[in-house]
């Protein structure tokens, strides 16, 4: 009786070894060369003993970086709305939602602040107040909300009331919006074109009926994207105002703030305002 030929034995493959990474480098790694890591968390000193201080410092400097991104994506939307690139504009509205987000979100850790917790550190401040970031200054300015005396606190900084009275003058996110509306043949008034965009932005009648007409049309125009994305900004800093507003009521009460301000009463003001308010105002319309 034959036999059948048996298949031959494979031998067992060892198991693949995965790759080691490259972990000699002459100088620091490309990682900290790019992120800057070292720099970043070797910024902090606090000034206090109380072990908060830390939580509250770090979320401060989260902040100023979220504050930067978010400028650089409005300022990258303002250039192509002057070059009529609607598409470009509204995708980075749309980025700086998720960044707004964010931002937004650096509120939690500060948000459950008794009055002795952030009492136990509070002096280290000294006459230290967020209205003093020149970063969210150029933030506002984007906005239109525009004030020369915002750059009053800056002026033993040259690089930075430099930069800030650069965007003092500069047509805001909304300027730019109008002046691309007025380009598509819509009523934009010559005055609100011509306005000095040194000066806050007040709403016009004129621009709220612009508004209601390409609201009232196709959902699909993309200048009537344009405007959700505006309007989902304009929420999102509405939003940041209030959790502002209540983290520091939850902390402070109705104290005079740090740096001189009002405080909650500052900050009630603040919360009170609409950003891009003819988008608002106009849906009572449609």
């Amino acid at each position: 009786m034959s036999h059948q030929a048996q298949p031959t034995a494979r031998p067992v493959e060892a198991a693949a070894e995965p790759e080691t990474p490259h972990l000699d480098f002459e100088g620091t790694t490309p990682y900290e060369d790019y992120v800057k890591a070292d720099v970043l968390t070797h910024l902090q000193h606090t000034l206090s003993d109380d072990p908060g201080e830390m939580v509250f410092l770090v979320t401060t400097q989260v902040m100023e970086l979220w504050f930067t991104v978010i400028v650089h994506e409005w300022e990258t939307a303002a250039h192509a709305l002057r070059t009529d690139d609607v598409p470009t504009a509204i995708a980075a509205l749309k980025r700086s939602v998720r960044e707004l987000e964010a931002l937004n979100a650096s509120w939690r850790p500060l948000g459950q602040l008794t009055p002795a917790q952030f009492n136990s550190y509070r002096g280290a401040l000294g006459e230290g107040s967020g209205f003093q970031s020149a970063m969210y200054r150029r933030l506002e300015f984007l906005l239109g909300d525009k004030s020369a005396s915002m750059l009053v606190p800056h002026r033993g900084a040259p690089r930075v009331h430099a930069e800030l009275e650069k965007a003092l003058h500069e047509p805001s996110l909304y300027d730019e919006v109008l002046r691309l509306l007025a380009r598509h043949g819509h009523a934009v008034p010559e005055a609100v074109l011509r306005r000095d965009v040194a000066l806050r932005y007040e709403p016009s009648p004129e621009v709220e009926a612009v508004w209601t007409a390409l609201y009232a049309g196709d959902p699909d125009d993309g200048l009537a994207r344009l405007g959700e994305a505006l309007t989902d900004v304009a929420e999102l800093v509405w939003r940041w105002r209030n959790d502002h507003l209540v983290a520091t009521r939850r902390a402070m009460g109705a104290k005079t703030g740090t740096g001189g301000s009002a405080g909650v009463a500052w900050l009630e003001k603040r919360a009170q305002k609409s950003v891009f308010p003819e988008l608002w105002t106009a849906r009572s319309h449609v």
